[in-house]
């Protein structure tokens, strides 16, 4: 039986493909560095209302509270958002990763609470106009 002749990649394909998977891993990392910027503060929402916005710069620890007790514990340092505590079955949101690009969430379904990093700082934090 005869072989048939194959094309293998010669050096000019390999190169091109090296070159393209090169501009895409540029294009991801580019896509990160412009879309997820690090966050100016920490919004928190109950059951879709603004409960408080506080800066990431300032280090502190918030309870949440709903109904004249603590449900929620938000802690803040080292320029990041963390659930530390929560009184929810569960706890998933204790143990989600802290928080601190803009965009990032973490969702406390059973007490309905959103902690949310956001870009700009909220009106009653000092910001600089432009």
């Amino acid at each position: 039986m005869e072989q048939k002749d194959r094309k293998r990649l010669g050096k000019t394909d390999l190169a091109l493909i090296g070159l393209l998977l090169a501009v895409g891993l540029a294009g991801v990392f580019a896509v990160r560095l412009l879309v997820h910027q690090d966050g100016a503060a920490v919004r928190i929402s109950i059951d879709g209302e603004l409960y408080g916005t506080y800066p990431l710069s300032q280090e502190q620890t918030i309870p949440v509270c709903t109904d004249g007790a603590v449900t929620n514990t938000v802690q803040i340092s080292e320029q990041e958002a963390k659930m530390i505590e929560a009184d929810c079955p569960d706890q998933l949101c204790v143990h989600q990763r802290a928080v601190s690009r803009q965009g990032e969430t973490i969702v406390c379904l059973p007490n309905r609470v959103v902690v949310e990093v956001t870009g700009e700082q909220g009106p009653d934090l000092d910001a600089v106009s432009q």
